[in-house]
């Protein structure tokens, strides 16, 4: 286990200026507007960081413009270099990075350790993935050639989610910049210290102008969506503000090409031939609680448990869940952080509220644990039972420490129960019976479904779900070639043997 850390606020925030990267240049905002950044887990104000302006965002959007020829005329080879240039900084940064997610975001810090160690697979991967890019012959007649390439957009929009901040700063622009496009990217304005500091390792690992990260709220997000030479745009956050963003896009007068990954309310289906201490551990790892409080849109909050195995299964949980320290951030010992802010604590806990008010069963949790800094932003977990499709609780994504558990007895019930959503992101089916689990997959309405696992990510297996959750996918050979435009060289081949004799008399 890592040394504690004496002072880390000091260390990684108060010692330190947080600017964005604007062409190569570490910049404040024209205007000067800035936006505090608040401690979640004491309530302290401990910087500021700049409010870009569309200003601000057209100076981005030029620089990339301007970077993106050479950039694209490097080729996969001479932008891999910088892959593996980048991947080294992002080891030796490891400590500061994972420091500052838990600072800013709240994730405990071991946890964010974790999530930067896990850069290292789409680091490597992406470089490998845009070596085997080929394009087609496509036949036609004796008499004709088709054949495909690949272009970039040129200038790519990325704006990040607030829950895993360095690892989305890391890997999400990855497969827009291996395929020649350049970037400009705005980080959650809630969670944005990580990516600021990624902005230093950028500019020592890519030219100037590649990779421009500016901060703010909707506003500088407004601006760089319905920026003209953002031609492709790519969100993860909540479904509302995707459809916004669709809308906005559309209202620009130009046409972009948008890909969203959006909110979840998933259903882990388990059956009675299942351990069932092998599915409370699965339903615990599956939320993601002491990663980012169950801030995830990947987390299996909606558990849905045979009858005959019903009780046992919330008991194990509950004596399961007590266990879980809640406690500071970047305390070692912690395994369950604060929520994001306090706005998203009033959001939580007010769900929290309603699932008592509409009769499920609160069976521990859901109280603002003692003695902790009294300003955090502390939430224990809340373990309900009892709980059926009507419930808010059982139908909205709630998007925090919340494990709703729903009792079933009938398949055909259960399956329209848990397709019974405009929501359709991930799902996870738990029994030992190959048939069930294979016949429940295929049923089940998401986009990614596992078998007796959860939420667990695998570098080129396309992540994404259906309905309101997800328009594309990610981490796999699918989102590399969306930021790719496709064209059709046609050619007339003529009289081979007539033109042959011309040249040779």
């Amino acid at each position: 286990m890592p040394t504690p850390e004496a002072d880390p606020i000091t260390r990684y925030v108060s010692e330190h200026d947080f600017k964005m990267t604007i062409g190569g240049k570490f910049v404040d905002g024209r205007d000067g507007e800035v936006r505090d950044v608040v401690d979640p887990s004491t309530g302290a104000t401990l910087t500021t960081i700049p409010v870009a302006s569309a200003r601000d965002v057209g100076d981005a959007v030029t620089a990339a413009r301007a970077a993106q020829p050479a950039w694209e005329a490097l080729g996969v080879s001479g932008r891999s270099e910088c892959f593996s240039h980048f991947a080294d900084l992002v080891q030796e940064n490891r400590e500061r990075l994972a420091m500052l997610d838990a600072i800013d975001c709240g994730n405990p810090v071991g946890a964010m350790r974790a999530d930067i160690d896990q850069c290292a697979s789409y680091l490597d991967g992406w470089p490998a993935l845009a070596k085997g890019l080929t394009g087609d012959v496509i036949p036609s007649s004796p008499d004709h050639l088709h054949y495909t390439s690949h272009r970039p957009f040129g200038v790519v929009g990325r704006i990040t989610a607030f829950n895993h901040p360095a690892m989305f700063g890391i890997t999400r622009p990855l497969p827009s910049l291996i395929t020649g496009n350049t970037l400009v990217m705005k980080p959650s304005d809630e969670t944005s210290l990580s990516t600021l500091a990624l902005g230093e390792l950028f500019d020592q690992a890519f030219p100037p102008g590649v990779v421009n990260i500016v901060t703010g709220g909707p506003a500088t997000g407004d601006a760089l969506v319905t920026h003209p030479d953002v031609k492709r745009l790519a969100f993860t956050g909540s479904v509302g503000t995707g459809l916004r963003i669709q809308g906005r896009g559309a209202e620009s007068g130009y046409v972009k090409q948008i890909s969203l990954e959006l909110g979840g309310k998933n259903a882990m289906v388990v059956f009675p031939d299942y351990d069932v201490d092998l599915a409370v551990d699965g339903a615990l790892f599956g939320m993601n609680l002491n990663v980012c409080q169950g801030q995830a849109c990947g987390s299996n909050s909606r558990v849905m448990v045979h009858a005959r195995i019903y009780d046992e299964f919330v008991n194990r949980l509950a004596d399961k869940l007590s266990r879980y320290r809640v406690g500071v951030a970047y305390d070692e010992s912690t395994d369950v952080g604060p929520v994001v802010s306090k706005a998203h604590w009033n959001r939580v806990s007010g769900y929290i509220e309603a699932g008592v008010e509409d009769g499920a069963t609160l069976v521990r949790g859901g109280d603002r644990p003692g003695g902790l800094p009294e300003f955090g932003n502390f939430l224990e977990p809340a373990l309900f039972a009892d709980v059926t499709p009507k419930m808010r609780i059982g139908r909205e994504e709630i998007f925090g420490p919340v494990v709703s558990i729903f009792r079933w007895d009938d398949y055909d019930t259960m399956l329209a129960d848990a397709n019974g959503l405009d929501l359709g992101l991930t799902a996870s089916v738990w029994t030992n019976d190959l048939a069930i689990a294979h016949r429940t997959a295929d049923a089940l309405d998401a986009g990614y479904v596992w078998i007796n696992d959860s939420t667990r990510h695998f570098f080129g297996t396309p992540f994404g779900g259906s309905k309101n959750s997800s328009l594309g996918r990610e981490e796999s050979k699918d989102e590399m070639l969306s930021y790719l435009e496709y064209k059709v060289v046609h050619t007339r081949l003529g009289d081979a043997k007539a033109s042959l004799n011309r040249l040779l008399s």
